[in-house]
């Protein structure tokens, strides 16, 4: 497999698509505050979960929903 020519597809496939690059940060940002927050609380399940699956950010607002939905519901029983 010639290297260099994988290295000019992946160029022209980022240079036509550059959108990709938003989704990649889009994605990354989520993971990092979602793992940080799991890694906080010793949630260990969905910390490896977290960090395996590449669901562009979903399955990571989706965990910090229903934390941020948990964490209000204890704070109003404490109340």
């Amino acid at each position: 497999m010639n290297l260099q020519a994988l290295n000019v597809d992946a160029a022209s496939f980022v240079s036509a698509n550059p959108w990709i690059i938003l989704l990649i940060v889009w994605s990354a940002v989520w993971k990092l505050i979602a793992l940080w927050k799991a890694a906080r609380k010793g949630h260990m399940t969905i910390f490896i979960v977290l960090a395996i699956l590449n669901t562009a950010g979903i399955l990571e607002i989706i965990y910090l929903i229903v934390l941020h939905f948990k964490g209000e519901k204890e704070q109003k029983i404490q109340a």
